[in-house]
């Protein structure tokens, strides 16, 4: 970022933050991803994190929708970002960021680490431990989204067959990366229709609801006892075991990974029932993490060594498509 980005992206949060009725003492730009996030202390010195959400990623009332189901977790008991009103009762104000227009939204702070940095860090020495109770955080919300009624103008995208896998899906037309060359374009694309017949015959109901569609331990933060879910940015409705496999995904590699996965399980069916069928659907959806990835990542020109990562990808790709048995 240069001095300019950095200049633009704190007068427009100061901007933004006019429509809040706070008294800020002082606004410190935090991350620069697909959102911007800053802290903001005010004058009794508390704190909050302000988000310039990214353009042309969800609209005016998904984002609306966003906090709709977060409310609604809180109230059932989850602990996850606390929304933080404008003067006038919006959750979202708009503002301009250069020559982009962005939703401004307003949250709590939380304190903590997150489970990520603990574990990456060794301070936290029981990694199964720590699956274990992420696993069941991830059943109180699938155990929420699957009692609830959202109401009639609730809105946000679906990870069904063609949100994963179909011609544009949420992530991305991956297999036309340009960062794959010409056969390894045509393999995936012969992989998306295989991957995506096999969706389109999973129904089972009972594992499909509103899911976080990020949940791993970089989105957990831990202070003390209290674990805090945050990030719904990719939230919307989808597989249970979809969840499973983003918690799982970065830890395949790990020595101790059966361990975690059980974990996972074992800590997920202690507040809620999980089918084995369901189970068996995570080294699908470990593929389908990978593929999407390769979307993603095509989408971000901005970032550094796309074509590297793309390629590590495609090894995951080779890797968990030997694990299922693909029509």
């Amino acid at each position: 970022m240069t001095t300019l980005d950095t200049a633009e992206h704190l007068r427009a949060a100061r901007e933004a933050l006019e429509a809040w009725p706070l008294t800020v003492a002082e606004v410190e730009r935090v991350s620069v991803s697909e959102n911007i996030a800053f802290r903001v202390t005010d004058a009794q010195a508390r704190s909050y994190v302000l988000r310039l959400h990214r353009p042309e990623y969800h609209n005016h009332a998904e984002l609306v929708s966003e906090q709709t189901w977060t409310a609604a977790l809180l109230a059932s008991g989850v602990d996850v970002p606390v929304v933080v009103k404008a003067a006038d009762g919006r959750g979202y104000v708009p503002v301009d960021v250069a020559d982009e227009r962005r939703y401004a939204g307003l949250l709590e702070w939380v304190d903590g680490d997150t489970m990520a940095e603990r574990i990456g860090s060794g301070r936290e020495t029981d990694v199964p431990g720590c699956f274990s109770r992420l696993g069941g955080i991830m059943a109180a919300l699938h155990q929420q989204a699957s009692r609830w009624t959202p109401p009639p103008d609730f809105t946000r995208h679906a990870f069904d067959a063609d949100g994963l896998m179909g011609q544009e899906p949420f992530w991305g037309r991956f297999w036309e990366s340009p960062h794959l060359d010409g056969g390894q374009q045509g393999r995936l694309d012969d992989l998306r229709h295989r991957v995506h017949a096999m969706l389109s015959d999973y129904r089972d109901t009972d594992a499909f609801s509103l899911i976080h569609a990020d949940l791993h331990a970089a989105n957990v933060v831990v202070n003390g006892d209290r674990l805090h879910v945050i990030d719904f940015d990719d939230a919307g409705f989808g597989w249970h075991a979809y969840d499973f496999a983003v918690a799982l995904y970065h830890h395949q590699d790990d020595a101790d990974y059966p361990a975690i996965r059980d974990a996972l399980i074992e800590g997920y069916r202690q507040v809620r029932p999980v089918a084995d069928d369901t189970v068996a659907m995570i080294p699908l959806f470990l593929l389908i993490r990978s593929l999407a990835s390769i979307g993603w990542t095509a989408a971000r020109p901005e970032l550094s060594r796309n074509a590297d990562r793309t390629q590590w990808l495609m090894k995951l790709v080779d890797r968990d498509a030997a694990s299922v048995v693909l029509p």
